[in-house]
């Protein structure tokens, strides 16, 4: 079974869809399986954290803002991809440190999420963009 998710983000930070993605499972009635999420985009990632405090999120993203600043950052001028505005190129990076897919149990027709746990699309650029996961249970 597969399904795609779309995702409307509105600028950088984590975007949970943890419910879209649990009640799409309950659907499935996989009793044992194994879902795999991938987010197909080059300047966005997907993460499993902490879903009870918002700060989680935003300390999140300011981290990799300080980690991967801007390409007008003077710490940056090394880089060469800058003609799709600055914060391109260190969106790319960002993806490339952090994972592009995910992989979780389903145990008795549910995901074997921690009690804080929940699935996060990563946000990497600064404007709003439409960004597609692709769900496989098997």
């Amino acid at each position: 079974m597969h399904r795609r998710f779309e995702i409307a983000t509105s600028g950088p930070g984590l975007y949970e869809f943890t419910g879209d993605v649990a009640a799409w499972v309950a659907g499935a009635d996989a009793e044992e399986a194994l879902l795999t999420l991938f987010i197909r985009h080059t300047s966005a990632s997907l993460a499993i954290q902490e879903n009870a405090d918002p700060e989680v999120r935003s300390d999140l993203t300011e981290f990799f803002h300080r980690l991967v600043p801007p390409t007008t950052d003077p710490s940056m001028s090394y880089l060469t991809h800058t003609y799709e505005g600055p914060d391109d190129m260190p969106a790319h990076i960002k993806s490339a440190l952090l994972p592009v897919s995910l992989q979780i149990p389903v145990i008795s027709g549910r995901m074997a999420l921690g009690t804080w746990q929940g699935i996060y699309l990563f946000e990497h650029r600064s404007r709003a963009h439409r960004r597609e996961v692709m769900a496989l249970l098997r």
